[in-house]
């Protein structure tokens, strides 16, 4: 993987970069849509590559591994080809799942022991098989197994886990370096920064990470219910110490604002389920502001999501008739909705990068900031 940095901001951390994999180009800032088990959710593969035109998607280690199962994948090819994606592609290492499933899970040094949330089946993560079923997955793009840890923390459990997971991400390197790629194109690790919402221990764990010299690095344990300037404030410090020749990558962020905010503060990489998630729910994101569908204001409202229209949704789709269909809960809506919310994430990430590139990203964000968050 490489990673040309191609402008910065010179009143903000903003860049513009292009990562280069075996599968193709990734203009920065990109958003990622979450393809957990080798899809989108309610988005057909045509629309994702030719509407949507997304250049990355992620998929999830620990849901691809319980289904359809690594033997299928492997089989298929890899998962670019079980999924008839071409594009590059991020898979989480199952540490999140691990956060979330705190009920039915054990951390020990050698790993987790937990339980599918589909059968009850007994499974066994350590940072070595991680490796490997993402080496299974083939993506271009493979995470390292970490822990994350909740909101709020003790200080003394997020330093012991955070020194975890870096005893951890030694072991996933050097399963990596000892494995190879099984088909025919590279694979990249990236390490995670922990350590909750304390800066000593961000700054502890952001100077491990630098110095284990990976190719692209990741910020986890953010967007888990802590106040949203620790956020922002723990993003600046790690990004001001991570490397600047490397890309950077806010895992499970997040709203539009959030996203805006973290480019600011040198954010490369962003993924969440929230446009697709909240589509389904009737929350529209739009360049004039949030839309609850499910308003009754919008029954008769026959104007496009969008003024200036960003797709064919804009065209061929009004409030009115949205509306209609997520009330009557068709699938269609959640489709619609999922489809209008990822054009307008891609959006506004292609946005950031244009204004980077120009030159004027600090004012643009601040007149899009106050534009996109308004509730209509």
């Amino acid at each position: 993987m490489q990673f040309e940095l191609q402008a910065e901001c010179n009143k903000t951390a903003a860049r513009a970069g292009k990562i280069t994999t075996g599968n193709g180009v990734i203009e920065t800032p990109i958003f990622m849509p979450v393809g957990t088990i080798a899809t989108v959710k309610a988005i057909h593969l045509r629309e994702l590559k030719n509407d949507i035109n997304a250049s990355i998607i992620l998929g999830n280690t620990y849901h691809l591994y319980v289904r359809p199962g690594i033997d299928t994948i492997e089989q298929a090819g890899g998962l670019h080809r079980f999924m008839n994606w071409g594009r590059p592609i991020l898979t989480d290492s199952g540490g999140y799942q691990v956060y979330s499933l705190s009920e039915i899970r054990k951390i020990t040094e050698e790993g987790v022991k937990f339980k599918s949330h589909v059968d009850g089946t007994s499974l066994f993560f350590s940072p070595e098989y991680v490796m490997d079923i993402q080496r299974s997955l083939g993506s271009d793009i493979m995470m390292a197994f970490d822990e994350c840890t909740p909101y709020p923390c003790e200080h003394g459990y997020a330093k012991k886990s955070m020194e975890m997971t870096h005893r951890w991400l030694l072991r996933c390197i050097a399963r990596v370096q000892e494995t190879q790629p099984k088909y025919g194109h590279s694979q990249t690790l990236f390490p995670i920064v922990q350590g909750s919402v304390y800066e000593d221990l961000r700054r502890e764990s952001a100077e491990f990470i630098a110095n284990c010299g990976a190719e692209g690095n990741a910020i986890g344990g953010l967007s888990v219910g802590e106040p949203i300037e620790d956020m922002y404030n723990i993003t600046a410090l790690v990004c001001e110490i991570l490397p600047r020749a490397k890309p950077r990558y806010l895992m499970g962020v997040g709203t539009p604002a959030n996203i805006l905010e973290c480019i600011a503060r040198g954010i490369d990489m962003f993924d969440c389920v929230m446009p697709t998630r909240n589509g389904r729910n009737g929350m529209i994101f739009t360049t004039e502001g949030i839309i609850n569908i499910k308003n009754a204001k919008w029954k008769n409202d026959f104007t496009p999501l969008n003024p200036e229209p960003l797709s064919f949704i804009d065209t061929d789709y009004t409030k009115a008739y949205l509306k209609h269909l997520i009330t009557c809960d068709e699938r269609l809506g959640a489709q619609i909705a999922s489809l209008a919310n990822l054009t307008f994430y891609l959006w506004l990430v292609r946005e950031a990068r244009k204004h980077i590139l120009e030159g004027d990203f600090g004012a643009w964000k601040q007149i899009t900031l106050d534009r996109i968050t308004r509730r209509l």
